[in-house]
């Protein structure tokens, strides 16, 4: 039996136990609600803020499935380079860097994956690709502007050494850039692999589980996805500046 292309497959042989992905789901919904009392929820973003993340994620769509897609055609293709899914990174880490409030992440990825579904993929076998794109991606941005307390990729740190050169400041910054961006462009390797591959491809499409392959595209996915994640915080913390944030 089957619902809106959900074949809702479990326990195939080496699949991720469903016990494992209802948990972590089930913690990241907790994760999110808590995060809503404290920080205001979609209350808290302004109309700016709505602004940035209506365009950063249709911009995301457009690179991912379109302008990615087609330079894509021009490079080897291999699961070590990905210029669609880097686009993406790159455009919601900057976005993030604009509204630097928790729940800007989950949200473009949401608006990202409607407008993905509506003029690429259709809507079949949802709502579990929005639930997963923004309790996994999403969610990562927004625990990263959470633990740095809104100043995600350095943006409006301020040094306590009021007397430090301008120049060793600026570099500290830079360096917060370039750590959070790597940290959260690291967290981004994993949900495809081990998330879609591991568990939602056979649940939804009943597709034969390969760990081989799966371990295989996070060891492929880490280093690239790192070098973006570092691109895309020091983007964010320039374009930011730049926009007077």
């Amino acid at each position: 039996m089957t619902f809106n292309g959900i074949d809702g497959a479990v326990n195939e042989p080496g699949q991720l136990p469903w016990e494992i992905v209802v948990g972590y789901f089930a913690v990241a919904v907790v994760i999110v609600f808590i995060m809503g009392r404290k920080y205001g929820g979609l209350k808290a973003l302004t109309t700016l803020d709505l602004v940035y993340i209506g365009i950063g994620g249709a911009f995301a769509m457009v690179w991912e499935f379109y302008i990615g897609s087609f330079i894509g055609r021009f490079l080897p293709s291999t699961p070590f380079v990905s210029v669609g899914f880097w686009g993406r990174l790159v455009i919601v880490f900057i976005v993030a860097g604009l509204v630097r409030k928790a729940g800007v992440g989950m949200l473009t990825l949401l608006i990202y994956d409607i407008l993905g579904d509506l003029f690429h993929y259709g809507f079949g076998g949802e709502p579990v690709f929005m639930i997963y794109e923004a309790l996994t991606y999403g969610l990562f941005v927004d625990l990263m502007i959470v633990f740095t307390q809104g100043k995600i990729f350095g943006i409006g740190y301020t040094p306590k050494e009021v007397d430090s050169p301008s120049s060793i400041s600026t570099s500290r910054v830079n360096l917060l850039a370039v750590i959070e961006g790597a940290v959260v462009g690291a967290l981004w390797a994993f949900p495809d692999p081990l998330f879609y591959d591991g568990f939602f491809g056979p649940f939804l499409y009943a597709y034969p589980v390969n760990w081989a392959k799966i371990l295989f595209h996070i060891e492929a996915f880490l280093p690239g996805d790192i070098i973006m994640g570092i691109v895309g915080g020091i983007l964010a913390y320039y374009i930011a500046r730049a926009v007077g944030q």
